[in-house]
């Protein structure tokens, strides 16, 4: 089985960007623990800020892997261009979050992405990932 983990804008900050909403810890090392979790599926990570690339790895992988967990970042709320590329693709996504979007600011209550995902968890920290990877199983 073959995964395709995800990360949109800011992302990358995991572990120092405001610890009190997304948590002390880096998503590399997180990444580590989730491959040692799930050690016979075939996990890879990608992480951009930019939105075509986000896009153009969705193209990549959406016709040959078994699941793509998302998060999107900012990009839930403002591209219609990412919902697009789910909607063209095989491959079932799950859109992710570390917060719950829902008790933060109104406009993060939108998602252009989960009418094309196969499911959304939120709120759960980076539990969420491990969560997503783990419906794929079942």
């Amino acid at each position: 089985m073959k995964i395709q983990i995800i990360n949109g804008p800011n992302l990358n900050l995991l572990g120092v960007r405001e610890p009190s909403i997304y948590g002390n810890k880096g998503f590399e090392s997180y990444f580590e623990e989730l491959k040692g979790y799930f050690d016979s599926i075939d996990l890879s990570y990608f992480q951009s800020n930019h939105e075509g690339e986000i896009i153009d790895k969705l193209h990549e992988v959406g016709f040959s892997y078994d699941g793509i967990v998302l998060n999107a970042g900012a990009y839930t709320h403002t591209s219609a261009a990412i919902g697009d590329a789910i909607a063209a693709i095989k491959t079932p996504v799950i859109e992710v979050h570390i917060s719950n979007v829902h008790a933060r600011e109104a406009f993060r209550h939108h998602s252009y992405l989960a009418k094309y995902c196969k499911g959304v968890l939120c709120g759960f920290g980076l539990d969420s990932y491990r969560l997503a990877v783990h419906s794929f199983i079942y």
